[in-house]
């Protein structure tokens, strides 16, 4: 009996004399005078297309497999032989197709080529389909394992925090709001929702991080991370933002600052690796199609030592480099992304990690200097996006981190659960945050951030 096989594994060299059966939608078929079919077969499991050669003498030759067009689905069982045209290793003699789902190729919308990306948003449940967005799925499933295996092979725990939350993490205030009740119900005297009736009994939101549980379990489990889908209701129509959206937050226990930097270095280089060397079809397709450069800044990024500057510095060089920048620069404002570009792409053509920051501009739970002016921040800077990665050494002191709330108009009692972290068992530790979605987007050169998400998340835009 055939083998199933992937349409990967057909196309390779060493399955030629195998009988096998491959399984997917059609790309394109034309037809030859000499009384056969090329059809050009793709499951998703690599960038490439398999050659199916039809005879016409298959039985459902004129019912069925003439009818075959874009979009079709079908599976075909047959012998793999060395092909003799350029560009393949293999193709496939068909001894028998069953056509699974035909399409009509007048309504199928993604029969013409040069659709732009903007109207492949559209049909998100289409555009896995097409070159682009198939490369853009398997570049996502192998940086997503990558990531598990970076963290699992140093020890971590991978947790799962909640997706409903009570607490802001950011202190941002852009959360969405989660409710069983009907507001235009429950408003009493425009008083606004008495939440106490609420499934909660208190107003609810979908999170923002996962990185106060996750510290928990690091304060108890010594290393841990969260990889999941995060939320934030700002109206933003950027192509750098998403209203959903997934993190990556190790939590780590008896670690400091340099140490975070040293695990967020080692990250990032093991993805960029690892993408380059298990998916070369896909990323070669990015580097020709999409942005010329993106192979040989991984490979820069992945041969380089992160260099180390403060904030301080930074903002020194900045004030020195006679750039006029749009945002201008002073101590005690936060560094935009023309600046955090300009160092890494040209003052010292290299990845930055900035650190020690203005405690002003900065979270309540990042830890205070002895300064009394600064915090253990620290930016992960790579070019052409600038900042990648944020994180911090948590403040462990208890007085410290009731203060540092307070300043940002935060209750400690609402935090009462992450302040007896510091009662009980104090530790020193750190963590960062990485955006998913913007790593994906700095790998494959994708200008919008929408296009390396299945379906995107936006203002105005819920489709799917």
């Amino acid at each position: 009996m055939a083998d199933i096989v992937s349409v990967a594994e057909s196309r390779r060299a060493e399955s030629v004399g195998r009988e096998i059966v491959v399984q997917g939608w059609v790309r394109t078929r034309r037809d030859s005078k000499a009384g056969f079919s090329f059809i050009e077969l793709n499951d998703g499991s690599c960038f490439g297309n398999v050659q199916i050669i039809a005879e016409a003498s298959l039985p459902n030759y004129e019912s069925e497999i003439k009818r075959l067009a874009p979009g079709a689905c079908a599976s075909v069982a047959g012998l793999v032989k060395a092909s003799p045209g350029k560009g393949q290793a293999t193709e496939i003699q068909a001894a028998s197709i069953v056509v699974h789902g035909l399409a009509d190729a007048e309504a199928y919308p993604l029969q013409k080529k040069g659709h732009s990306f903007e109207f492949l948003r559209t049909i998100a449940h289409l555009r896995p389909r097409t070159n682009t967005f198939g490369a853009v799925a398997r570049v996502r499933n192998r940086v997503c394992n990558s990531i598990h295996q970076y963290f699992q092979e140093q020890g971590f725990i991978y947790v799962h925090t909640p997706i409903i939350t009570t607490s802001d993490c950011e202190g941002a205030g852009a959360m969405f709001q989660v409710t069983s009740l009907d507001p235009a119900k429950n408003a009493e005297g425009g008083k606004g929702i008495d939440f106490s009736n609420d499934f909660f009994g208190r107003p609810a939101f979908l999170t923002v991080s996962g990185q106060l549980e996750a510290e928990t379990f690091a304060c108890a489990l010594s290393k841990t991370y969260t990889f999941g889908p995060t939320f934030r209701a700002e109206n933003s129509n950027t192509p750098r933002h998403l209203a959903e959206f997934w993190m990556i937050e190790p939590e780590v226990a008896f670690c400091d600052l340099w140490g975070d930097m040293d695990l967020a270095e080692g990250l990032l280089k093991r993805i960029f690796r690892d993408v380059l060397e298990h998916c070369p079809e896909d990323m070669e397709f990015f580097n020709q199609r999409i942005d010329k450069t993106v192979i040989e800044t991984l490979r820069h990024i992945i041969d380089s030592e992160f260099l180390r500057v403060s904030y301080s510095d930074a903002v020194e060089i900045l004030q020195k480099s006679g750039r006029k920048f749009e945002f201008p620069t002073a101590w005690g404002n936060d560094l935009q992304s023309e600046h955090e570009r300009f160092l890494t792409e040209e003052h010292f053509r290299r990845p930055v990690i900035l650190y020690d920051y203005p405690r002003q501009i900065k979270p309540f739970y990042m830890r205070v200097n002895d300064d009394g002016r600064t915090v253990r921040a620290m930016d992960v800077l790579v070019p052409k996006v600038g900042e990648i990665i944020g994180g911090s050494q948590r403040e462990e002191r208890l007085e410290l981190l009731e203060q540092r709330m307070k300043e940002q108009g935060l209750d400690p009692a609402h935090y009462w659960w992450y302040l007896d972290l510091r009662r009980f068992g104090a530790v020193p530790h750190s963590g960062f945050g990485l955006g998913l979605e913007r790593v994906i987007q700095f790998i494959t050169g994708m200008a919008n951030i929408r296009d390396v998400i299945p379906f995107p998340r936006s203002p105005g835009n819920a489709e799917f």
